[in-house]
């Protein structure tokens, strides 16, 4: 399985105001080829930060990110992003197959596939009666499965997810954990999901990458060995899971004690 994602030595540091700030220390990690990998780690932590050099979106201090091979020097093409503010990423005066549609139209796919993508797009997530309807016309869930609709018609080679689910109530929550994790299983797509949610981690991904506290190092790199049909009773019941959440959690208390290492392994 090759390398997605590489990241070597990356480092960010904001300069203003007289002080100098360090958000990432030093990360080198990779991701395979259609992995779902999490990222946690205390407030802080530098969560955001990377996942906004790894879109191209902030230039890092030094190091380097590689998608697919190629340098990031700016937005990747191959490259889709969800964010938690579902509301600000969707155009209110747009309809929902609009909003999907836009990327497609900017990439200048043809119009016929771009219909094509988007109707797929929109089965995918549940809303194939929704493309007439405008967003604020729908809830909070069913925005943001607009916002994952819009991403996957892209049709990405990788997918970055800062903390989508924060601000919707557990039900929907749970029932876009499911919807994310089976459009991975059927797309493949190469997936990083940033979460506060130590449960949510685990329960998504193949793997958890737990970030020390600011400047940012990778305290633990976790393999997830959970079946991969996973079910939101029978899995957060395991035994396997319970091990699996202990170890994030101490890794998390370790970062927030200001720990650099584990100093004892999990």
């Amino acid at each position: 399985m090759s390398d997605m994602v590489q990241v070597t030595g990356l480092k960010k540091t904001y300069d203003g105001g007289g002080r100098r700030v360090e958000a990432i220390g030093n990360i080198t990690f990779t991701v395979p080829r259609s992995q779902f990998a999490c990222i946690v780690g205390p407030s802080g932590a530098g969560k955001t930060t990377l996942l906004k050099c790894l879109a191209g979106l902030l230039e890092p201090t030094s190091g380097e990110i590689r998608i697919e091979g190629s340098p990031v020097t700016g937005p990747p093409p191959g490259m889709a992003v969800v964010f938690q503010e579902y509301g600000r990423s969707l155009f209110p005066w747009k309809t929902v197959q609009q909003n999907v549609e836009l990327p497609l139209r900017v990439k200048g796919t043809a119009k016929d596939v771009r219909r094509q993508q988007v109707s797929e797009a929109l089965a995918a997530v549940g809303l194939d009666d929704a493309g007439d309807a405008y967003p604020w016309q729908l809830s909070g869930g069913m925005q943001q499965r607009v916002a994952i609709a819009r991403a996957i018609a892209y049709q990405p080679h990788v997918l970055l997810m800062d903390e989508p689910f924060a601000a919707v109530d557990a039900q929907t929550r749970a029932d876009l954990e499911d919807l994310v994790r089976s459009l991975w299983r059927t797309l493949g797509i190469t997936t990083l999901f940033v979460t506060h949610d130590v449960d949510e981690a685990v329960y998504l991904g193949e793997r958890v990458l737990v970030l020390s506290a600011s400047p940012t190092l990778i305290l633990d790199d976790i393999a997830v060995d959970l079946p991969a049909e996973r079910d939101q009773v029978d899995t957060r019941s395991s035994a396997s899971f319970a091990a699996l959440r202990a170890r994030v959690h101490h890794g998390i208390q370790a970062a927030k004690a200001g720990k650099r290492k584990l100093e004892v392994p999990v």
